[in-house]
């Protein structure tokens, strides 16, 4: 079993940056493709981007230039950072790792439900 862990939210202005954090306890998170989420009030839960075993990264259009996604295997921990936000970012952040074990020159797929192991989320607020 692994249990991720979402970290790094909290309130920004408009236009400023945070960075998030996605923590593994219980498996390495090498072998998966790892995927961020999030859900906005009264909105279903969207794409925001994912990242590959080899690095490859996808990211939705809403966020394309603006945010990042990197992994650092040895610390077990994927990061998601935001730039240049907007007030439409807010919402609580989700990460999730495939289901399967993925092969090392594939792509990842942003598919909610190609996913589990789904964190409690965490906030974050773009407001000034």
């Amino acid at each position: 079993q692994v249990q991720l862990v979402e970290s790094g939210g909290g309130l920004v202005q408009p236009g400023g940056s945070l960075r998030l954090s996605c923590a593994a306890r219980g498996r390495t998170l090498a072998d998966y493709s790892i995927g961020w989420f999030r859900q906005a009030p009264g909105k279903e839960r969207e794409e925001v981007s994912c990242i590959s075993r080899n690095g490859n990264t996808v990211f939705a259009n809403s966020v394309k230039g603006r945010f990042t996604i990197s992994r650092d295997n040895a610390k077990n921990t994927v990061f998601l950072q935001l730039n240049n936000v907007i007030p439409e970012d807010t919402a609580v952040y989700y990460c999730a790792k495939s289901r399967n074990r993925q092969v090392l020159t594939s792509t990842c797929q942003m598919v909610q439900s190609g996913y589990d192991s789904w964190g409690r989320g965490t906030q974050v607020t773009v407001s000034s």
